[in-house]
């Protein structure tokens, strides 16, 4: 593929539709395990790279209101567009901007399949990191499920590290684990 050219910009009403159509799948031959031991004295909370017996497919379903709500003037969806006369949408971020605590919680970075692995995603988070730092966010968050092991190594690629876990965040009771960075 040669060099790409790309626009990232701030999303429309009408880019949620091709941003829902891109591919959400993603495979992995890892998860977080968690183990959770009551004790005495406190709690022993544990998390491990466990490895799975082969490479599985799993997908991920957006939610349209996520992005949606995104749209709003005081929060943050950006869409990764090719240049030409036929601009392709090739990749979104959505952001939940927390105001009242300065968090600026990241809730989706998909690159479509073709383009993944050619600092997209990246791209996506750098220009979300800048608009957070804008609104004068302290904290970038984002949220991830235990078995994305991809968007978990995405997460420390891109200067988060882990701050915690929700063991009933996403739908069907998933565990979500919690990447930041200090923005100030």
């Amino acid at each position: 593929m040669p060099e790409l050219s790309l626009l990232i910009r701030d999303g429309i009403a009408s880019d949620v539709e091709a941003c829902l159509a891109l591919d959400h799948s993603y495979e992995t031959d890892a998860v977080w395990q968690m183990t959770l031991q009551p004790d005495p004295s406190g709690w022993h909370i544990t998390f491990r790279v466990e490895r799975l017996p082969r490479t599985i497919p799993a997908q991920y379903t957006p939610q349209a209101a996520t992005l949606e709500r995104a749209l709003a003037a005081d929060q943050c969806l950006l869409v990764a567009t090719t240049r030409g006369e036929t601009p392709e949408i090739i990749g979104y971020l959505s952001l939940n901007y927390q105001a009242v605590e300065g968090i600026a919680l990241i809730q989706n970075v998909v690159v479509a399949k073709d383009y993944r692995r050619l600092g997209i995603g990246k791209r996506l988070v750098n220009v979300a990191r800048r608009w957070a730092t804008e609104q004068t966010a302290h904290t970038l968050m984002m949220e991830v499920q235990t078995r994305n092991m991809p968007g978990i190594q995405f997460c420390q690629s891109v200067g988060l590290t882990f701050c915690g876990f929700n063991d009933h965040y996403f739908t069907h009771h998933e565990i979500a684990v919690f990447f930041a960075q200090a923005l100030r």
